[in-house]
């Protein structure tokens, strides 16, 4: 290899990307990104909760036994975060989707915009991930 090879402009390793600073609308962004993957990923779990909790009665009492004594080799604290995380990803891929949608139709993409719109993404989807969480652990 050359040695205008190895300096090229534009090369960052991954040492050097964490030095920068990025900016909010950035991190909901790939956070979108993520939620999105994760809910791809997740989907034949979520696919299998829907046919456990609706199929009948007795499907459903053992739907909320995995939550109560968990599952196979899983406990049900495992199970919970699992369903949390799920929680978290749904409620922020809807919002920032949402937020996508409406740049997208009024065409407003200035900084400020981004940045207010941005920060009420992450803690919308945040707040409501942590009143569902409580309801899921059973804080209420």
């Amino acid at each position: 290899m050359t040695e205008t090879a190895k300096t090229r402009p534009g090369t960052m390793h991954l040492w050097e990307a964490t030095q920068y600073r990025m900016p909010l609308a950035a991190l909901v962004s790939i956070l979108h990104r993520a939620s999105g993957l994760l809910l791809f990923l997740l989907l034949p779990f979520i696919v299998w909760m829907f046919d456990a909790s609706v199929t009948s009665e007795v499907s459903f009492d053992a739907f909320r036994s995995v939550f109560i004594a968990g599952a196979w080799f899983l406990p049900a604290w495992f199970v919970k975060l699992v369903v949390l995380a799920l929680i978290w990803a749904t409620l922020h891929h809807i919002i920032a989707g949402l937020r996508h949608l409406y740049m997208d139709a009024t065409h407003r993409v200035d900084k400020d915009f981004g940045r207010r719109t941005a920060a009420f993404t992450l803690a919308a989807s945040l707040l409501l991930t942590l009143l569902l969480g409580a309801k899921l652990f059973g804080l209420y």
